[in-house]
């Protein structure tokens, strides 16, 4: 007789995203230095990958180059439940991360608390010639993940930056960039990240996957 308690989420329908990530996250590489990140393959689906690829959603023109994402916050793109409806990859991959075994496994792999946050994924295109000065994410980020979507030779060096922080904000390493890798790290006062020490051209294609608390503000990025 099998007297174990059932996991969390084991009478659940299946979720192919939530199951994918599920595993990528067990074989993660756990780096400490400058700060906790972990580095990821094979983090969705294939078809799903294939899908975000060819989303119909051209690039945004007339971005500016600043350094900051938010400069051109009114050309950003997220899983919003207006682009769920139109987009079905997207409401999977919502789905996927709303899956409360995900959560729960973030937790216990990060240490992170993901107690009443809400879910927040952008979709980027981000053009030749971008690029992200070192930062911070902000407190009420309590989770963040890249999803790199290009196989393409040109952007090998175009995975996010890690850094030490100030004063001189050091370069340390990149997260490998290429189809379906990625890279988490939870926001802290050290989590110094950027954009653009490698030059790369080409269109760096990623989403960005975030778990935020109530106090967010912008309420219609969220998924």
């Amino acid at each position: 007789m099998n007297n174990l308690a059932p996991l969390a989420g084991d009478d659940l329908p299946t979720n192919h995203v939530a199951d994918s990530f599920l595993n990528c996250l067990g074989k993660s590489r756990h780096e400490t230095q400058p700060f906790d990140f972990w580095l990821l393959q094979d983090v969705l689906p294939e078809e799903d990958v294939d899908a975000l690829v060819n989303l119909p959603i051209s690039p945004a023109e007339g971005a500016v180059m600043s350094g900051k994402r938010e400069t051109n916050n009114a050309l950003r793109v997220y899983f919003t439940p207006e682009n769920q409806e139109l987009y079905p990859v997207c409401k999977r991959v919502v789905d996927g991360f709303q899956d409360q075994r995900v959560r729960q496994a973030i937790e216990q792999k990060t240490g992170t608390d993901l107690t009443d946050t809400k879910l927040r994924i952008e979709y980027c295109q981000d053009s030749t010639g971008f690029w992200l000065e070192p930062h911070t994410d902000i407190f009420v980020k309590k989770f963040t993940m890249l999803v790199y979507l290009s196989d393409d030779p040109a952007l090998k060096l175009a995975g996010t930056d890690i850094h030490e922080g100030p004063p001189d904000f050091k370069y340390v390493t990149s997260a490998p960039y290429g189809l379906n890798l990625g890279v988490i790290f939870i926001p802290s006062k050290n989590s110094w990240h950027g954009v653009g020490h490698n030059k790369c051209e080409g269109l760096r294609r990623s989403i960005i996957i975030n778990y935020v608390s109530n106090d967010w503000r912008d309420t219609w990025e969220l998924a």
